[in-house]
């Protein structure tokens, strides 16, 4: 048997190889599928099934892509209403290539389409080794139940089914069975997932909460409570795996823009969105543009924050950034239509200005927060501090003080908060306190305070956290 799993940071998305006897499948694919051909070419494998273990919502998949390529079958549950060819699996439906066989367990509760698939060498014996299981069953977590709302299924319909697949499908296979799931830590697609990316079933059983002894009734409340909002871009993406996506080389390269095409563009609604690095960002950037670093979950928030419709124009610092940052939008089905040639340089170059953004580090929070309000700047006004964590994270430690607004949400709540006030904005690291920031900035906020090191600097330095859960 041949096995090799990829996993792509950016989404924390895994995907899988698997074959034998001069064929493989591949499990789950990501939108741009170069290194599977490669893969599968340096093994000496022809791609001949490409296999859907459900209708993926963080990302768009690479199934057309790869049938395209290599002429390879699809392969989705027949509950997944699919638009485009392809073999429908139902329970107990082997796939065979050489000693190895894929066997389909239906296990609905993330989706109602999910699956997961046995991995059986017959080299090795009749029982399963392995088990790949999409997003039913992650390392330390299991898959929202929440994504099925528009086909008619509440939160709690999908959690109980989940509970029935994972007790009568997975829990009864050996412990000894390898698990291998699409997700790892830092998907939206789970809230404690490991940062393993493979377990066993016998390990799950001791280590996952999901997994414990438990009654069904409790399983969907504890599933189903106080979960997150999905990412905007969910329902999106999973209606262009169902329909079947453009290939990536369909897609027009993003144009070169001088300064005034991009002014021009900008009036007409386009978002501009700035890929460098944080420090060059807050230096000096194009008003009103939106900063999400290359270097972290860059497609997965550029999804969540920017819609569909209106023209994604790029702003680049490095040579490959609008190749990278094209290619990481398409991934989670944005496209750029074009990028500011020559960069801020250009713009400062045509006489237009740039806008700064000021920050603050934890040492210096402490010490503003602790002036009076009748001190404070500017106007005596007292430093708000933001909290754009997730909520779970923000119970388990804040500052003292700070008001939890998601950076998902954030958007749909600056009319809420007054721009007049000074407002410092704090997430873990500083990664997502700088995304927010460029969207208050972008709002008309002109006292904005990015807190450096985040919420992991503050504890650092041993300041006191707040935490509403008793643990």
């Amino acid at each position: 048997m041949q096995f090799k799993s990829f996993f792509l940071p950016c989404l924390a998305h895994a995907s899988y190889l698997v074959g034998d006897g001069g064929e493989c499948a591949i499990v789950d694919p990501q939108r741009d599928v170069g290194h599977y051909l490669a893969e599968a070419a340096a093994r000496g494998l022809r791609i001949t099934h490409v296999i859907e273990t459900h209708l993926h919502a963080d990302f768009v998949s690479g199934h057309l892509e790869l049938a395209r390529a290599t002429g390879a079958t699809i392969h989705v549950s027949h509950k997944a209403g699919a638009g485009f060819d392809h073999e429908p699996l139902r329970e107990g439906d082997e796939i065979r290539m050489g000693d190895v066989v894929l066997r389909v367990m239906e296990t609905p509760g993330h989706t109602p389409e999910s699956l997961c698939l046995l991995v059986i060498d017959r080299a090795r014996g009749d029982q399963p080794v392995s088990v790949l299981t999409g997003d039913t069953l992650f390392i330390g977590d299991v898959g929202r139940p929440d994504l099925a709302g528009s086909r008619g299924y509440t939160s709690e319909q999908m959690a109980a089914l989940l509970y029935d697949s994972l007790r009568n499908r997975l829990m009864p296979l050996a412990d000894e069975v390898e698990v291998f799931p699409a997700h790892g830590a830092g998907s939206s697609c789970g809230r404690k997932m490991s940062a393993e990316l493979f377990s066993t079933i016998g390990r799950q059983k001791q280590l996952n909460w999901a997994l414990q002894p438990q009654s069904r009734e409790d399983f969907v409340v504890a599933l189903t409570a106080g979960l997150d909002e999905p990412p905007m871009y969910f329902p999106r993406d999973a209606e262009l795996n169902r329909q079947g996506a453009p290939a990536l080389d369909d897609l027009a390269p993003p144009s070169a823009l001088g300064p005034d095409q991009v002014a021009e563009a900008m009036q007409r609604g386009a978002v501009l969105l700035d890929v460098r690095p944080a420090t060059e960002f807050t230096a000096g950037f194009v008003p009103g543009s939106t900063w999400v670093g290359l270097n972290g979950s860059f497609a997965s928030w550029c999804g969540s924050l920017i819609p569909a419709g209106p023209p994604v124009i790029l702003v680049p610092g490095s040579p490959g950034d609008v190749e990278s940052a094209a290619l990481r939008l398409g991934r989670v089905g944005l496209s750029a239509r074009g990028f500011l040639d020559g960069g801020v340089q250009a713009w400062v170059d045509a006489g237009r200005e740039l806008s700064t953004l000021d920050w603050i580090d934890v040492d210096a929070l402490a010490a503003r927060r602790a002036v009076p309000v009748a001190d404070d700047e500017p106007g005596g006004a007292a430093l708000e501090l933001l909290d754009v964590r997730q909520p779970g994270e923000w119970e388990d430690g804040h500052v003292p003080g700070a008001v939890n607004v998601p950076l998902r949400s954030l958007a749909g709540r600056i009319a809420g908060l007054e721009a007049s006030r000074p407002l410092a904005v704090v997430c873990q690291t500083g990664y997502r306190s700088t995304i927010a920031a460029s969207l208050l900035a972008a709002a008309g906020f002109r006292s904005v305070l990015d807190v450096t090191g985040g919420t992991a600097a503050w504890i650092e330095a041993g300041r006191p956290v707040e935490s509403p859960v008793t643990h």
